[in-house]
């Protein structure tokens, strides 16, 4: 069977982790299945609802290979389409005018709280027979008896008496519809089979429910996943993570290992923890999502960039990082010489922000090259510097500095005709190139900035 699902974000804001899960969740479902994916735009909210952030969450979605097939909806242009059905609601007496006003539906809720009862509107609208006034709303006359049911495709077996729900508003005094209402209409007039969201809507689907039938639609399956904690098993925010999709773009991290994460984070196949998309979307089921909240774990997502970037093909890094790079004037950004380099960094970063602070050493040339003052005073002591002065012929030597293991050998020479081991210039060497204690491998190093960029350099170091 071919199934429909969708994501269903408010611009209100950005698109943050426990959205972009919620889309992945509903991608990957449509798609294990041979369906489609659809977006929505809840958009209801004029004062709070932005161009801006719409496009930002259309650009995070993009970003994490998500995007949707066809044209988003907007439910701020469908506002005669949501009356229309209201109007059918209160023709086949579903639905009912209320004049009760905010202040007085607040009294009846404090006066049932009072009682020990359920707090909600008491009907007293409900066979008024009432019709079109200022102010008035049109509320959905809820059965009084009787079990609202469904199987939560995360949670299980899932009911709520009658009795307990609101007869809730489906138009405002304004004129404009409620969200549930809206949520109904549009999911059955876009063919959404399969609801997948936060359970922060657990409490509305009884009542879409009943809103379905009354319509007499076909009601889709709905799921509900638990939200997402801090380590500390608070709410999550943004100390824990809790930021926006393009802040971790921001921060270096690529797109397939942030997917590979939250499709973790709540979801699982056994003990694996690296998906590649192709098996997400063989292995997704919603019988292995979780129904207990998740906990972010920033570590484990820096383990995985790291992992994917170790992964990367070295072109696909050197063309996106200049992004990162920040003031760029006087480097050499060649993306053939960047790509050369990047193999060398692969190991040893976790963010395309670390690899391209790593990266700069290789950009300048020996004139703006920076040196640690605290490793030229620790490394370049007079005895250092005359190994080095010693080692230049050495490095002068060769044409062209195209195999790392020659220049290692005969370094090896060197120091082994001196009676020394390589700790004895490996420190002092690698200050005299990079400026700092660290650095990826000094020959594989040397190979990549080429002899007349190495021997400059320490020609430079040795004046220091």
């Amino acid at each position: 069977m071919s199934i429909t699902t969708r994501f269903a974000p408010s611009p209100t804001g950005y698109l943050h982790i426990g959205g972009a899960r919620t889309a992945l969740f509903s991608w990957l479902l449509a798609k294990s299945k041979g369906g489609h994916f659809l977006l929505r735009v809840e958009d209801t909210d004029r004062e709070r609802s932005t161009q801006e952030a719409t496009d930002a969450i259309i650009e995070a979605m993009a970003w994490l290979d998500l995007a949707a097939e066809g044209t988003a909806v907007f439910q701020s242009q469908r506002f005669d389409l949501y009356n229309g059905y209201i109007d059918k609601l209160l023709e086949t007496g579903h639905a009912y005018w209320c004049k009760c006003t905010p202040d007085e539906v607040e009294a009846m809720r404090e006066k049932a709280r009072a009682e020990g009862r359920k707090p909600k509107y008491d009907g007293r609208c409900r066979e008024a027979g009432l019709g079109p006034g200022t102010g008035h709303v049109v509320r959905f006359k809820t059965p009084q008896d009787g079990v609202t049911a469904f199987h939560d495709m995360v949670k299980g077996p899932t009911a709520v008496q009658n009795a307990e729900m609101d007869d809730m508003i489906l138009r405002r005094g304004d004129g404009s519809p409620t969200y549930n209402l809206a949520v109904v209409v549009d999911d059955h007039d876009m063919g959404v089979t399969h609801v997948l969201r936060g359970d922060d809507h657990v409490a509305n689907t009884p009542r879409q429910i009943l809103l379905y039938q009354a319509f007499g639609w076909s009601v889709p399956e709905f799921g509900h996943v638990p939200m997402i904690l801090g380590p500390d098993k608070a709410k999550l925010s943004k100390r824990h993570g809790a930021l926006s999709v393009m802040e971790y773009k921001t921060m270096g991290y690529l797109p397939e290992a942030l997917v590979n994460y939250l499709a973790r984070l709540g979801w699982s196949h056994g003990d694996q923890e690296i998906f590649s998309r192709e098996e997400l979307v063989k292995l997704f089921g919603t019988g292995n999502l979780g129904n207990s909240p998740s906990v972010f774990d920033m570590k484990k997502l820096e383990w995985l960039n790291a992992h994917y970037i170790k992964e990367a093909a070295p072109e696909r890094l050197a063309a996106l990082l200049p992004g990162y790079i920040g003031d760029a004037t006087g480097l050499k950004l060649d993306p053939a010489y960047l790509a050369s380099i990047v193999p060398l960094l692969q190991p040893r970063a976790k963010t395309l922000v670390e690899m391209a602070d790593m990266i700069r050493l290789f950009l300048v040339d020996a004139a703006h090259l920076s040196y640690d003052e605290k490793a030229v005073a620790d490394q370049l002591k007079p005895e250092a510097r005359e190994l080095l002065s010693a080692l230049l012929p050495v490095y002068e030597a060769p044409a062209e500095y195209a195999d790392h293991k020659a220049l290692e050998a005969a370094t090896q020479a060197f120091l082994d005709e001196r009676g020394l081991k390589f700790k004895a210039v490996a420190q002092p060497l690698r200050v005299a190139l990079t400026g700092k204690t660290a650095s990826p491998g000094l020959f594989e190093t040397m190979c990549a900035l080429g002899k007349a960029e190495s021997l400059a350099r320490i020609r430079r170091a040795l004046e220091l």
